[in-house]
């Protein structure tokens, strides 16, 4: 996958190095030439574009017409906005993302000025710290769809009500798929039959609604 990254802050250097890791085609521009060693030192000086990501020719000559993917994750959302108009509706870039830095201003991150996906930092931490706090044992591993599922891991309590029954005896809620369990170390492929035991570690992908009462099913009961 070609991606331009627009920042080269902390979060588009890390970002940048992840996704080289795993294979892709990455640009990363920045403004500041003040960042240029350390990004050096991280980084191989051919995926480093010096310029402004919101001046049309520095995005082409970084090779954005090509581009599968553009993320801006500059520190100033209004860097951010132009960066994303332009990917989109300039340079026709399929997928669009963009960092959200002030809470305030993530209604103006919309489709309409070219946002596929609006990361808000401050409203994904809120949210994960309120689910947390409310789902007691229930553990967050990863966030779907901006948010809409999750996928948890919960430890089987020995007072659960899911305790000793079969999956297909299970009040599981309706958008809640059991992907695996965890069995003494070995992992279980989740079958109707299966049947939970207290210590199992389940992993599953449920929607936010219904996370509570999966937490019901799998914790101790009152």
């Amino acid at each position: 996958m070609n991606v331009i990254i627009v920042g080269g802050g902390k979060v588009g250097m890390y970002l940048a190095s992840m996704l080289m890791g795993r294979g892709d085609q990455i640009k990363l521009v920045e403004l500041s030439a003040e960042r240029l060693p350390r990004l050096h030192r991280d980084l191989p000086e051919e995926v480093i574009a010096l310029g402004s990501g919101s001046d049309p020719v520095v995005l082409e000559a970084a090779g954005i017409r090509r581009a599968n993917v553009v993320a801006a994750v500059t520190g100033a959302d209004e860097t951010n906005l132009v960066v994303t108009s332009l990917a989109r509706f300039e340079f026709n870039v399929p997928r669009v993302i963009a960092r959200i830095n002030n809470p305030k201003n993530a209604w103006m991150f919309t489709p309409e000025m070219g946002v596929d996906v609006a990361l808000n930092q401050a409203d994904l931490m809120g949210h994960l710290i309120a689910e947390e706090m409310s789902l007691g044992d229930m553990m967050t591993l990863l966030k779907l769809r901006k948010g809409q599922y999750s996928v948890v891991e919960e430890k089987v309590h020995p007072t659960a009500l899911a305790a000793g029954k079969a999956l297909r005896d299970l009040d599981l809620p309706r958008q809640c798929a059991l992907a695996a369990i965890i069995r003494k170390g070995e992992l279980i492929i989740p079958r109707a039959d299966t049947v939970l035991q207290p210590a199992d570690e389940v992993i599953a992908v449920v929607h936010a609604s219904h996370t509570a009462q999966l937490a019901t099913l799998l914790g101790q009961t009152a």
